[in-house]
């Protein structure tokens, strides 16, 4: 069996420093928390609102197209649309032209929960945007997209 060497301190603290995963992951969550609290009051996380507004379209879009924007398998988007169907949010019907296929809609009450929920978002989205050096959220926008 072959020793394997320890990994210098100083490999713990370049990586602590400079891994561009870790600092996403820091700040996914903090974004994260901090967009879960103010929702709160309406009875929503985060990712509840994201996918409230990823059904707010002209027609009602199918599972794949919503897995794909959210970066979600079909499985975990079945398991987040369960609460949501249970509060009468959003229904799940079989798609006439495909009848394996199912159709994500918004109901009437997700319509005005998701019109509650956007000038909160608007607000705390803005303050985070305030935040950031430079003002220049757009590149931020851009450099994510580009490792996505």
């Amino acid at each position: 069996m072959s020793k394997v060497g320890a990994v210098p301190f100083e490999t713990t603290l370049t990586v602590r420093d400079s891994c561009l995963c870790l600092h996403a992951q820091r700040t996914a969550r903090a974004l994260a928390r901090r967009f879960d609290d103010v929702l709160r009051p309406l009875g929503l996380t985060n990712g509840q609102f994201s996918l409230l507004m990823s059904l707010n379209r002209p027609k009602p879009p199918s599972m794949g197209p919503v897995a794909a924007l959210l970066a979600m398998d079909r499985t975990t988007l079945t398991a987040a649309l369960k609460p949501l169907e249970r509060r009468r949010l959003i229904e799940v019907t079989v798609d006439p032209q495909d009848k394996r296929g199912r159709l994500l809609h918004l109901t009437p009450a997700g319509r005005m929960l998701l019109a509650t929920a956007v000038p909160i978002w608007q607000a705390t989205h803005a303050e985070i945007e305030a935040r950031l050096a430079g003002g220049d959220a757009e590149r931020l926008r851009i450099d994510q997209r580009a490792l996505s």
